[in-house]
């Protein structure tokens, strides 16, 4: 029986798809193992977002040749669909393969047997046109559930849609049904995960059926405690769907909405589909059937064009935003799109100085959220991460709590009132001793 092992970069939707992937091995009769027990094969799924790409990758590769120099290597994911002659150059590597073929690898590569040269298996995006339904297994307190693949958008800084292909969709019958397979297994916690999540329903080109349908029907599925929305764009979260989650007890109140920038010029430069007043409204309508709701945000800093004026704009707008934390990224030139090009070229330093900025922000905003709920009752569902004798859960409204290791919480829903943060910036909690109703 071969060992193989997997290593992913990158995002949510790349966790769901590797651990779909590690289960087709094992159903092929190869063993799972862990990165350093000397697997036969490394399967090292790669993400395209940011400049590191390239390097993240070399540096896996070369750990992987440390603990088993003898070990079958594979590269796939975003970067290896957009690059994939570039990581066949990369000494140790064997084989790449393209959104279109990741899938069908153990077919492809049969033997895993190891050649002079890397073999490279990447056909054009256009041939990435299929479904491959996904979600990640193994952590039992929360699955990520890939419902959603490639875009249609055509942002001025992404690279997206060249590495994944158009927007296209599993069928709502399709993701039921492995809701249902999930709950069976234990896990209590979905999170729905796409490129661009709130464009469900597109099949073959075609609008079947649409994201707030799909909400509507998993809101039903008996067995699964919560559901999470991963992140959704400003313009495709509708008024029917945060009033439904308001009013849903399976559905958390927790959005995250990326933004990117706080500046209509930028935004427009960006090429996104909104301007700031549709992103302040969302906010304030969350805000109002959901006071107590978490609201995460993507920003972009140092974008091309992008003045200290413009900058402050976004940072003003934020800072009046009653929004919970900051994702933040100083913004990355990207081959094969348009943003290089354009005239304005900020400083990598004038990056970095506005992304500290921004994160020094998300962590006073992150702060006053948490101090918002103290004293408030919600469930907790803890994990099994446990460091020094301490494990942690997070609340409906993702508020990260600390408490001393119990292995009976381990992925229990416990009733608590929230008493204070503690040194370690987490939420310190109390058991109220209520039973939790079961839907």
């Amino acid at each position: 029986m071969k060992k193989v092992a997997f290593y992913t970069l990158g995002c949510k939707l790349n966790y769901s798809e590797t651990s779909t992937i590690g289960r087709i091995f094992q159903e092929r009769g190869f063993e799972k193992v862990e990165f350093t027990d000397t697997p036969d094969i490394y399967v090292i799924n790669t993400c395209s977002v940011t400049d590191n790409a390239d390097k993240k990758c070399r540096k896996i590769v070369k750990e992987a040749q440390k603990y088993s120099p003898n070990a079958f290597i594979t590269i796939l994911g975003c970067y290896a669909q957009l690059k994939p002659k570039e990581i066949a150059e990369i000494p140790g590597v064997d084989a790449v393969l393209g959104a279109a073929e990741k899938f069908q690898l153990v077919d492809i590569l049969e033997g895993f047997t190891k050649k002079d040269k890397a073999e490279v298996y990447a056909s054009p995006i256009s041939e990435a046109n299929t479904f491959h339904n996904s979600y990640s297994f193994g952590d039992r307190t929360r699955t990520f559930l890939k419902v959603q693949d490639g875009c249609d958008y055509s942002c001025s800084f992404c690279t997206i849609p060249l590495a994944r292909g158009n927007s296209r969709s599993d069928t709502i019958a399709n993701v039921v049904r492995a809701a249902n397979e999930i709950a069976e297994s234990g896990v209590k916690e979905i999170v729905l995960t796409g490129v661009n999540t709130g464009d469900f329903g597109l099949q073959d080109g075609k609008r079947v059926e649409t994201f707030f349908d799909l909400v509507k029907e998993l809101d039903n599925v008996e067995g699964i405690e919560r559901f999470r929305i991963s992140s959704i764009e400003p313009n495709l979260l509708k008024d029917e769907i945060m009033e439904f989650v308001a009013g849903s007890k399976r559905f958390m109140p927790h959005f995250h909405i990326p933004l990117q920038s706080g500046s209509n010029k930028i935004l427009k430069l960006m090429r996104r589909r909104y301007k700031r007043e549709l992103y302040a409204e969302r906010v304030a309508k969350i805000k109002e059937l959901m006071p107590h709701c978490c609201i995460g945000v993507d920003v972009i800093v140092g974008f091309p064009g992008e003045t200290e004026e413009d900058f402050l704009e976004t940072y003003n707008f934020i800072n009046g935003l009653d929004v919970s934390y900051l994702h933040v990224f100083p913004y990355s030139e990207r081959e094969n799109t348009l943003a290089p090009e354009m005239p304005g070229k900020v400083s990598i330093k004038e990056r970095n100085r506005r992304a500290d900025m921004l994160r020094i922000l998300s962590e006073k905003k992150k702060r006053y959220f948490y101090e918002q709920n103290i004293g408030r009752e919600f469930t907790v569902l803890f994990e099994d991460d446990v460091k020094d004798g301490v494990m942690e859960g997070w609340t409906e409204n993702y508020v990260r709590v600390a408490a001393k290791y119990d292995p009976v919480l381990v992925n229990e829903l416990k009733h608590v009132r929230l008493t204070g943060i503690n040194a370690a910036g987490l939420m310190e909690a109390e058991e109220t001793y209520v039973e939790v109703l079961k839907h």
